[in-house]
C-alpha cells in the first residue's frame, strides 16, 4: 500500500531529539530519509539512556525507517558530498546552532542555488534571528522560556518538568507541519520554489499556552502552578480512590457535570443555578473537588471507573508504561507492535500516529547501525563507484 510521503527525499543533518524526531515522523510515513552522522561516533542519542547490545533502545525507535550514512561535514570533500545529495532532495532537516551550516558552506543561499525547490527545515533553541540566536538551547530551556515550566507543578514547590522531552517533540511536529505546507506551496500551488522553515523551541512551547497572553494583556492575569487541577476549568482533576489508586475525571462540560453529580450522589448540585456554566463551577472548584473525592474515596478504582463510564463521564487511569503494554485498547489499535531486533529477539515499539485509511505509516526497520547505508546511498543517489567510495573512506570523509 502506498504511503503519503512516498517519493519524498529527505536529508537529515543534526542530532539528539528535535530535528531527528521530525525526520522520524517523515520516515514513518514513507519518506526516504537519509540521516547524516559524524564518521566516528554518530548521533549521541546512540548512547543515551538504556543501551542494549551496544546501542540505545531509544535510537532504535527514533531512527526507524531511516538510512544512516557517515560524512565529515567539516571537510571540504564532505561538504561536496552534501551538495551533491542536495540536488536529489526535497527537504533538508537540521538542528545545529544557527550559523553552523553557513560556517560549513552549507547555508540556504548556497544550497538553494543548487536546488531552488529545496525546503530547509531549521530547528534551534531560539530561532535563526534575534538577540538570543547564538545561545545554545535545548528542549529544557525552551520549555522554561516558553512558559510551560512556570505552570508545571504545585504552587508551593519549585517548577517541575514533564518526564519526556516535550519541547523538542512539539518543535519537531511544527517542523513537519511547516515542511508539509511548504511542499504544498511548491508543488500544488505550482511555484516550484522552496523556502526556509524556522522553528524555535521556545516558540513551539509558547504556542501551547492557550489564552495566557490575551488574558494577561487585558485583565492582568498571570497563570500559576496549580498541581493536578486545570485553572478556570471545573471540575477537572485527579481524585484518590479507596484502594490508593487515582482516577482522572473531566466533568467540566455542562451536561457532563450533571451526570457526574448524579454518580457521586449529589444530584442537587447538578441542578444548582450557580453551577450551570463553567464560570460558576470554576469559582467554586475546590468545593466541587472535595465533593467528588468524598465519593471516590468510598469506592475502589475499578468501581469508580465503571460507574463513570456508565454515566458517560470522561475518566481514566494514570498509566505507567507497564500498564500501557497490557491495555486491550492499545493492543486493539496496534499501538504496541513487535519488530524484529535481531535473529532471535523482537522489540516492542509504538505504532505510528496518526492512522491513515489509505496511506498508513509503518515501521519498516529499526534504527540502523552507524553508516550502515553509506555505500548504498553513495552508489544509488550519487552514482559513486567502488573506487571513489574506498578513497573517501581512506581519507576519513565517510
Amino acid at each position: 500500500m502506498m504511503q503519503s510521503l512516498e517519493g519524498v527525499k529527505v536529508l537529515e543533518m543534526g542530532s539528539l531529539i528535535a530535528g531527528p524526531f521530525a525526520g522520524r515522523l517523515m520516515a514513518e510515513n514513507g519518506a526516504d530519509v537519509i540521516k547524516v552522522e559524524p564518521p566516528k561516533k554518530g548521533d549521541p542519542l546512540r548512547d543515551w539512556r538504556h543501551v542494549y547490545e551496544g546501542t540505545s533502545l531509544w535510537w532504535r525507535l527514533q531512527s526507524r525507517n531511516k538510512k544512516s550514512i557517515t560524512v565529515d561535514l567539516k571537510s571540504e570533500e564532505g561538504q561536496k558530498i552534501i551538495k551533491s545529495l542536495i540536488k536529489e532532495c526535497d527537504i533538508l532537516i537540521e538542528n545545529f546552532r544557527p550559523g553552523t551550516l553557513e560556517k560549513w558552506n552549507l547555508g540556504y543561499e548556497e544550497l538553494s542555488a543548487i536546488n531552488p525547490g529545496l525546503i530547509m527545515v531549521r530547528v534551534s533553541g531560539y530561532g535563526q534571528t534575534g538577540p538570543y540566536r547564538d545561545k545554545p538551547g535545548f528542549g529544557s530551556v525552551g520549555e522554561s522560556m516558553g512558559g510551560l515550566r512556570h505552570l508545571t507543578g504545585y504552587p508551593d514547590q519549585a517548577p517541575t518538568r514533564v518526564g519526556v522531552s516535550l519541547g523538542d517533540s512539539v518543535a519537531a511536529m511544527y517542523a513537519v507541519i511547516g515542511a508539509m505546507m511548504a511542499i504544498y506551496h511548491r508543488d500544488v500551488n505550482g511555484t516550484g520554489k522552496g523556502q526556509v522553515i524556522d522553528v524555535a523551541l521556545y516558540e513551539a512551547v509558547f504556542s501551547l499556552l492557550e489564552g495566557a497572553l490575551p488574558e494577561f494583556d487585558k485583565v492582568g492575569a498571570v497563570r500559576e502552578r496549580t498541581g493536578t487541577s486545570l485553572p478556570g476549568i471545573a471540575p477537572s482533576n485527579t481524585y484518590e480512590c479507596s484502594d490508593g489508586k487515582y482516577v482522572v475525571i473531566g466533568g467540566n462540560g455542562d451536561a457532563i457535570f450533571k451526570r457526574l453529580m448524579d454518580v457521586v450522589g449529589r444530584p442537587e448540585l447538578g441542578e444548582d443555578e450557580r453551577y450551570q456554566s463553567n464560570s460558576g463551577r470554576a469559582a467554586d472548584a475546590n468545593f466541587l473537588d472535595e465533593v467528588i473525592e468524598a465519593w471516590t474515596k468510598t469506592v475502589d478504582f475499578e468501581t469508580a471507573l465503571e460507574k463513570l463510564d456508565e454515566a458517560r463521564v470522561p475518566a481514566g487511569p494514570i498509566y505507567s508504561i507497564e500498564d500501557i503494554v497490557k491495555d486491550p485498547h492499545y493492543l486493539s489499535r496496534e499501538m504496541i507492535q513487535n519488530f524484529q531486533l535481531n535473529e532471535e529477539e523482537s522489540l516492542k515499539v509504538p505504532g505510528v500516529v496518526p492512522k491513515m485509511s489509505e496511506t498508513p505509516g509503518e515501521t519498516k526497520w529499526l534504527g540502523p547501525e552507524l553508516g550502515q547505508h553509506t555505500d548504498e546511498v553513495m552508489k544509488d543517489w550519487l552514482t559513486y563507484d567502488e573506487e571513489k567510495i574506498a578513497a573517501l573512506k581512506a581519507q576519513g570523509i565517510i
